[in-house]
C-alpha cells in the first residue's frame, strides 16, 4: 500500500467573513477613516444646502471651518497615526474598547456642536479636546515605551492640533474674529506640517514598491528643514509676526515643490494609487505658497489659502491615503478598481470647482453646488467600497481558511 497526495479544491468560492466587532476595533484606521469620510460628506452637504440648521454656539462659517479641519482632516490623521504607530513601534497604541471609547468622544463632539446652547457646546469642546489628548497620549506612550526616538515629535504635533483646536473654540466664545482666524490658520499649518512629515515618509516608499526600477530620493535632510520652517511659521503666526511667518511658509512650500519634482511624477502616471498622492502633495505645496502670499499682504482672499491647502491638498491626499493604507492593512491587493479611480477623479474635480467658486463671478453658487456634489460622490464611493471591508477580518485571514485541503489517500499497488 502506497500513498498519493490528493488536492481537493473548494467546491465554491468562500463567502466573506461575517462582520466582527473585534476586527472593526483592531486598529485605529478602521473606525476613524470611516467616521472622518462620512462626516466630511455629511457636513459639506449640510453646510452648502442647509446652513440655517447650524444653530449651535459654533455656527455658520465658524462651524464649517472647524469641522473641516478638526472634525475631518485631523480625524483621518489620528486614524493614520494610531495605525502607523503600531508599525513604527511594534506596539498597537489603541485597540478594542478603548479605541471605541475614543470614537465615542469624537461622536459626542460632532453632535454637541450642532445642538444649541452653551452646555452642549461645553460638552462637545471637552470631548473634542479629550479626543486629541487621548490619541496623542496613546501614541506617545507607544513611542516612549519602545524608545522610538525617530518619532518622538509626532505625538507633540497631535498635541499642537488639539491645542490650536482649544484656542479656536475659546476665540469663538469670545467672539473675536481676528484672533479666531489666527488660531485657525495656526491649526491649518500644524496639520500641514504633520501632513508633509507623513507624506514625505510614505510616498517614496510606496512609489518604489509600485514602479519597478524607480529610484527617487527620500529627502530626509530637506524634510528636516521643511519641518523647521513649518514650526517657525506656526510660532510666528501665533505671535503675530506675519512677515517672518510668510517667509518660513514660503520656504516650506518651495521645498515641497522641489521634492515633488524629484519624485518623478511622470513615472507614476499609470498607477492611480500613486498619482492621487502626487496630486495632493502638489496641491499642498502650492497652497503653502498661497498662504505665504496672503500673510505677506498680497491681494489674496482670506478663503484662498484654506481651500487650496485644505481641498486641493489635504482632501486629495487623504482620499489616496485612506485607500492605499486601508488596502495594505486589510490584506488586499494594492490595486484600484473602477470605483476607486472614479472617486479620485471626482475629488480632484470637486477641488477645482471649489477653487473656481472663490472667483467673483455669477457662477459662484452653481460652482459651489457642483463641487459639493462631486465631493459627496467621491466620498460616498469610498464608503460604499470600503465599509464592508473595514468591519470584517483581514482578507488574507479568510484566504488561509479557504486554502485547498490536502489529504493523504491510500492507493493499492497491483501485486506481482
Amino acid at each position: 500500500m502506497s500513498t498519493l497526495l490528493s488536492i481537493e479544491e473548494p467546491a465554491k468560492k468562500p463567502r466573506p467573513a461575517p462582520p466582527e466587532w473585534r476586527a472593526f476595533t483592531e486598529m485605529g484606521f478602521r473606525p476613524l477613516y470611516l467616521a472622518g469620510c462620512f462626516w466630511a460628506l455629511f457636513s459639506v452637504l449640510l453646510w452648502v444646502h442647509a446652513p440655517a440648521r447650524l444653530t449651535g454656539v459654533l455656527n455658520g462659517m465658524f462651524w464649517h471651518a472647524h469641522e473641516m479641519l478638526w472634525g475631518y482632516v485631523a480625524t483621518i490623521a489620528v486614524g493614520f497615526l494610531l495605525t502607523a504607530g503600531a508599525n513604527w513601534t511594534g506596539k498597537n497604541p489603541l485597540r478594542g474598547n478603548p479605541l471605541a471609547a475614543l470614537c465615542g468622544l469624537w461622536i459626542v463632539a460632532r453632535v454637541g456642536y450642532l445642538v444649541p446652547g452653551r452646555p452642549a457646546f461645553a460638552v462637545a469642546a471637552a470631548a473634542d479636546l479629550l479626543f486629541f489628548l487621548w490619541a496623542a497620549g496613546a501614541l506617545g506612550r507607544a513611542v516612549a515605551v519602545t524608545r522610538n526616538q525617530r518619532n518622538y515629535g509626532v505625538p507633540l504635533l497631535l498635541l499642537a492640533l488639539g491645542a490650536t483646536n482649544g484656542l479656536y473654540l475659546w476665540a469663538t466664545v469670545q467672539g473675536d474674529y481676528v484672533t479666531l482666524m489666527r488660531f485657525f490658520n495656526a491649526g491649518l499649518l500644524s496639520m500641514a506640517v504633520l501632513t508633509l512629515l507623513i507624506a514625505r515618509r510614505v510616498m517614496p516608499f510606496f512609489a518604489k514598491r509600485a514602479v519597478a526600477g524607480l529610484d527617487i530620493p527620500p529627502h530626509t535632510k530637506s524634510g528636516h528643514w521643511q519641518l523647521g520652517f513649518g514650526v517657525i511659521a506656526i510660532a510666528c503666526l501665533l505671535a503675530g509676526v506675519q512677515q517672518v511667518a510668510a517667509a518660513a511658509l514660503a520656504a516650506s512650500g518651495v521645498i515641497a515643490l522641489v521634492q515633488w519634482v524629484s519624485w518623478k511624477p511622470w513615472a507614476v502616471r499609470r498607477v492611480p494609487l500613486l498619482w492621487i498622492l502626487y496630486a495632493g502633495y502638489l496641491g499642498l505645496g502650492i497652497g503653502l505658497l498661497v498662504g505665504a502670499a496672503q500673510l505677506a499682504g498680497f491681494v489674496v482672499r482670506q478663503a484662498w489659502p484654506a481651500h487650496v491647502i485644505g481641498v486641493a491638498g489635504f482632501s486629495v491626499l487623504i482620499l489616496g491615503m485612506v485607500t492605499r493604507t486601508a488596502l495594505g492593512h486589510l490584506g488586499r491587493p494594492l490595486h484600484t478598481d473602477r470605483s476607486m479611480v472614479v472617486s479620485y477623479a471626482l475629488m480632484i474635480l470637486a477641488a477645482l470647482l471649489r477653487l473656481a467658486a472663490l472667483l467673483p463671478t455669477a457662477a459662484t453658487l452653481g460652482l459651489l453646488h457642483a463641487s459639493a456634489t462631486a465631493w459627496a460622490l467621491a466620498l460616498g464611493l469610498y464608503l460604499w467600497r470600503f465599509f464592508p471591508m473595514m468591519i470584517r477580518p483581514r482578507a488574507d485571514a479568510a484566504a488561509k481558511q479557504a486554502a485547498p485541503v490536502m489529504r493523504v489517500m491510500p492507493v493499492s499497488r497491483p501485486k506481482g
